[in-house]
């Protein structure tokens, strides 16, 4: 049975898919989009920055210098690769999407053991199931990639749901530290941006290097 929350990550990710495939079309729209997912996101992280350390402006101050620095770096590298490169990026987003709804799945139907004390809604099972739905998108790719074996594209593929999982983890740590259930509102019923794409922020730039790197 499908719950509310999962209907509205299905919901989300659908969308977030459609906007993919427009950013992939049109390099404005891409533009556009990662220059203002980005601006958010700084906003968000800003947020939880001062919660978390409240009077301690100079350190609030520096990792907000330091995530705008890695922000203009993520967006910076994902518009200079080249249009035969795109899929590299697209891949790395699908792989963290389908993480996203294997971990939330296979989380609540199996549950048991808790992954860290970091975030307590997740599981080891949740864990595996990020790496099964993320395997599962191999065989809809493998035709992009002739240059690359089979084995080389499992390991890209866990190394980028590896990725993601961390960046999951690293938020909910933020969040848990600012006592904050989401980073914000801007999407109705889901939370902040961040919350949706904590693990494509860091996954992203890590899968398109790996693809670089073999190919």
């Amino acid at each position: 049975m499908i719950t509310k929350n999962l209907f509205k990550r299905i919901i989300t990710s659908v969308l977030l898919i459609l906007l993919l495939i427009l950013m992939y079309n049109s390099n404005k729209v891409m533009l556009i989009s990662l220059i203002f997912i980005s601006i958010i996101s700084w906003l968000e992280f800003n947020k939880l920055f001062s919660k978390f350390l409240k009077k301690e402006k100079s350190k609030i101050y520096l990792l907000n210098f330091i995530t705008f620095i890695y922000l203009s770096f993520f967006v910076l590298l994902i518009l200079k690769i080249g249009d035969s490169q795109k899929v590299y990026f697209f891949y790395a987003v699908i792989i963290s999407i389908s993480t996203d709804i294997g971990g939330y799945v296979v989380g609540k139907t199996f549950k048991g053991r808790k992954l860290t004390k970091i975030s307590p809604n997740k599981t080891i099972s949740g864990s595996i199931g990020s790496f099964v739905f993320s395997f599962s998108i191999i065989p809809f790719f493998i035709n992009y990639y002739n240059d690359i074996n089979l084995y080389q594209i499992i390991l890209i593929t866990f190394i980028i749901s590896l990725t993601s999982q961390l960046g999951d983890l690293m938020l909910s740590y933020l969040k848990r530290k600012s006592k904050a259930k989401d980073t914000g509102n801007f999407l109705p019923g889901h939370g902040g941006i961040l919350d949706r794409i904590d693990g494509i922020l860091f996954a992203a730039p890590v899968g398109v290097f790996l693809f670089i790197l073999f190919l």
